[in-house]
């Protein structure tokens, strides 16, 4: 496709070198010719210096013959004014990141009025994804598919498993439940597993559950974590006020640290179950203070990174409490992932991750059946939904699973059909109207055919 991005800082960056690497033609658009340059000679892209806002500015960056306009601008205006020209002077799609919480009150009317496709605000995607964190609180991640009705779930083996040192071939026998394992992380190897792929402790391992038969799962396998209670949040700004909504509505206890006075008089009006203490979260003694050695779970979000990781870091040491730490810096974000400080969220990688999907359901009307894509391990893992159309013919349909042949690094971990979800064996099949999730390596795919040999 032909993909505008007008906004060159860390989201537009992450999206060109994203959607290019899928073969989309994209131009870059921004007024500081640093960012451009920067962008043209790292990436295979074309690259305008300019205003967003501006008609001629698109007009040379050909808009009339764009499909998409991306608005991933500093402020909300210049984002929904680039929308609204794009769609007045081309016609195309138009994704604007929307970041003020009085803009985002009124994102339907902004939408209808303005002919968005999509809006996005970072801080109640980062916040829903810290919540699912909450809700499953063994999980380093979890990726929703089929409308939420398949997670991917990335767990650690812990020392002492009754998984550490048994092939996969062997786990079901032993522990008496099917689990189907679809990417092990040993040290610095990215595995797509088979029978015989050997676990040990210390491994990541990602696996799909129903999130209702987890805990009996995850007892049997050693991997043990109680339901959060009482969640601390250090930082009071716009993802901790989203946060802390939904978990007060879950029935949750939550306390916020946050050091500015009138944000805290703010908040205190906004959440009125919540506790709000004035603060500075990096105080030792006010965490001890406020309970943090018997908390379940503390969420570092306050503004500065290294910050959060030194707060995450001393939760690790004084308590048993499940972390999740805040970085805003994607590089920075992979450097830190090794440290004992629990979920890393990075609110920029996760707007790139859900304006990538919107581009892939694009796709999707345009050839492709990709329903969903998430990049995973720092993009070395690609997780896809496929949408087998009613009215397909590929050679794969109604084949057992054990006469077809995968290309290597695949596997297909779900089969949906209708209302019952399957965990595939070599004799199901897959029919018309199935939805196929699939874990892989291997990178562009851009339809369930290009999976086999």
């Amino acid at each position: 496709m032909n993909i505008i991005i007008v906004g060159g800082g860390k989201v537009g960056m992450t999206l060109a070198a994203q959607l290019s690497s899928e073969d989309h033609e994209i131009t870059l658009i921004d007024t500081d010719s640093k960012h451009v340059e920067s962008a043209v000679a790292a990436l295979d892209i074309q690259g305008i210096v300019g205003n967003g806002t501006s008609y001629h500015t698109q007009l040379d960056a050909g808009v009339k013959d764009a499909d998409l306009l991306i608005a991933v601008t500093d402020t909300d205006e210049t984002s929904l004014l680039s929308c609204l020209i794009a769609k007045k002077a081309g016609d195309c799609h138009t994704i604007a990141r929307v970041r003020d919480p009085e803009h985002y009150n009124e994102i339907e009317f902004i939408k209808e009025e303005l002919g968005l496709s999509m809006a996005i605000n970072p801080e109640i995607a980062a916040a829903g994804n810290i919540y699912r964190l909450i809700q499953v609180p063994s999980a380093l991640d979890v990726d929703n598919f089929a409308k939420g009705r398949v997670n991917l779930l990335r767990l650690e083996i812990p020392e002492g498993s009754v998984l550490d040192g048994l092939k996969l071939n062997e786990v079901e026998k032993k522990i008496k439940v099917e689990l189907l394992v679809c990417i092990v992380e040993s040290g610095d190897d990215i595995i797509i597993p088979n029978g015989e792929t050997k676990l040990k402790a210390g491994d990541k391992i990602s696996v799909i559950l129903p999130i209702n038969e987890l805990r009996p799962v995850l007892n049997k396998i050693g991997i043990k974590a109680k339901p959060i209670k009482d969640v601390m949040i250090a930082g009071g700004g716009n993802i901790s006020y989203y946060l802390a909504r939904m978990l007060i509505q879950s029935g949750i206890n939550v306390k916020i640290l946050e050091l500015n006075r009138a944000r805290c008089e703010e908040l205190s009006l906004l959440l009125p179950e919540a506790i709000i203490i004035q603060g500075d979260a990096s105080d030792q003694e006010l965490l001890k203070e406020e309970g943090l050695t018997n908390t379940d779970a503390l969420v570092s979000l306050t503004s500065i990174d290294e910050e959060n990781i030194l707060l995450s870091l001393y939760a690790h040491k004084i308590s048993s409490a499940k972390c999740i730490t805040k970085i805003s810096k994607i590089d920075f974000e992979e450097v830190v992932r090794e440290l004992p400080i629990g979920a890393v969220i990075c609110p920029k990688r996760i707007t790139s991750q859900f304006i990538s999907s919107y581009v892939r359901s694009m796709q999707n009307s345009m050839g492709s059946n990709v329903e969903t894509l998430y990049r995973m391990m720092d993009d070395r893992v690609e997780a896809l939904e496929f949408k087998v159309s009613n009215n397909a013919k590929g050679h794969y349909l109604n084949v057992p699973l054990m006469e077809l042949n995968l290309k290597p690094n695949i596997l297909i971990c779900s089969i949906i059909r209708g209302k019952k979800i399957t965990t595939p064996r070599g004799r199901d099949c897959i029919k018309n109207g199935d939805t196929v999730i699939v874990v892989t390596t291997v990178t562009g795919l851009d339809d369930l055919s290009d999976i086999f040999a």
